[in-house]
């Protein structure tokens, strides 16, 4: 039988017929598991990492190679046939191996058995024509090969993403939820999060990107930020935990319009719960704040979380202002109630106390150090007299 190769399709006989030989055919068939297992040798022998491989992963490998190259015999006798091996060799192998051996090294391992492949095939051929057939007959096989690699590796890496932003979402959740620090830290580990750094959270609006990624912009934000993040979502509002050195200013820019609120930064993840509680807080809160800077810390939403009814702002602002006041002795309380009472006049406070300006300038200056605010500005003057007045609520202490 005479094989005729058609332009534009090498190695394809004239009427659709194969291009080589029934005999030759059989001789591929023979020896298919020869070129295989030539093939598996080559990568051993010339990629040090393949012999890093389980058994079963090599014995995967080998797997696909056989089932290409019984493919590419089972093409060659139906050349008007696209190539099987699309997907159905991969396929074949342990579900691990996509995962294990990466996609560069997949390319390494399929250039050495193309290449086996080019070397013992043609040679297979009666004449010269069927020679040239064999050739160009692996050349377009392996490039059905490349794709298939390319389509398993693709099919992979979506799948892997699609769990990662469920796994992700689950992270959060726990989070906010402040679930069982074994159940956080183990799908924590899975993401690669370490859980020993800190953390910060921040709450705001979603961006409105069209779905079916629509927190897309905010992932690309904190890649180009070199920043560390989890997302997720928490009803309405888009919650992020960022890493440590995270630039919040950055972060912030990819929310959705309207205010960030920022958690405090907390020592790792399990403490994260505390953060996330506040930012939410902060945010439910903020728009009693209207010229709040974007972000804003949870700790400077005190005033506006304690009228919202957040019980947790009352008992922070009572700790971190209030009894800082009453343990540094009696006379700074009363001179901040004094300062604010005659509108922050230094002269008539001194009066009204019954000491000198200077003194007065120095309590308040202690104010400021041990509470962080100071009565002169109208934020601190706002945290400071709710402070002491929810001392008094709640302590039952009388005036004076």
């Amino acid at each position: 039988m005479t094989s005729a190769a058609v332009p534009g399709l090498p190695g394809r006989a004239a009427g659709g017929r194969s291009p080589v030989r029934a005999t030759t055919l059989r001789r591929l068939e023979r020896s298919s598991g020869e070129v295989a297992n030539a093939g598996v040798a080559a990568m051993a022998a010339r990629l040090p990492w393949f012999t890093r491989l389980t058994a079963e992963q090599r014995s995967g490998v080998l797997l696909v190679t056989q089932t290409g190259t019984a493919n590419f015999v089972a093409w060659l006798r139906d050349p008007d046939a696209t190539p099987r091996l699309t997907a159905e060799a991969f396929r074949s192998a342990p579900l691990d191996l996509a995962r294990r051996v990466t996609l560069r090294q997949t390319v390494e391992l399929v250039r050495i058995a193309i290449a086996v492949f080019e070397e013992r095939i043609p040679r297979l051929g009666v004449d010269e024509a069927e020679q040239a057939a064999l050739e160009h007959a692996v050349l377009r096989f392996g490039r059905e090969v490349a794709f298939s690699a390319a389509t398993v590796y693709a099919s992979a890496a979506e799948a892997r993403g699609a769990w990662d932003a469920r796994l992700e979402a689950l992270v959060v959740d726990a989070v906010v939820r402040g679930e069982a620090a074994e159940t956080l830290l183990s799908r924590a580990s899975a993401l690669g999060w370490d859980p020993a750094t800190e953390t910060t959270a921040l709450v705001g609006e979603p961006p409105a990107e069209e779905p079916p990624e629509p927190l897309h912009a905010v992932r690309r934000a904190a890649h180009r930020a070199g920043a560390t993040v989890l997302l997720g979502t928490h009803g309405a509002k888009l919650v992020m935990i960022a890493g440590p050195g995270a630039p919040l200013d950055e972060l912030s820019a990819s929310f959705g319009p309207g205010a960030v609120v920022a958690g405090p930064t907390v020592a790792g993840l399990t403490e994260a719960h505390l953060s996330a509680t506040r930012a939410l807080a902060g945010h439910r809160a903020v728009r009693a704040w209207p010229g709040a800077p974007r972000p804003v810390a949870a700790d400077d939403l005190l005033p506006e979380r304690v009228l919202d009814g957040d019980a947790g702002a009352v008992e922070q602002l009572r700790r971190e202002v209030a009894a800082p006041l009453r343990e540094a002795g009696g006379e700074l309380a009363a001179t901040v109630e004094c300062y604010l009472d005659v509108s922050g006049v230094l002269e008539a406070a001194a009066r009204a106390l019954y000491v000198h300006p200077n003194t007065v300038r120095y309590r308040l200056r202690r104010v400021s150090e041990v509470t962080g605010r100071h009565p002169g500005e109208a934020r601190g003057a706002l945290v400071l007299r709710l402070a002491l007045v929810l001392d008094r609520l709640h302590s039952g202490a009388s005036p004076g």
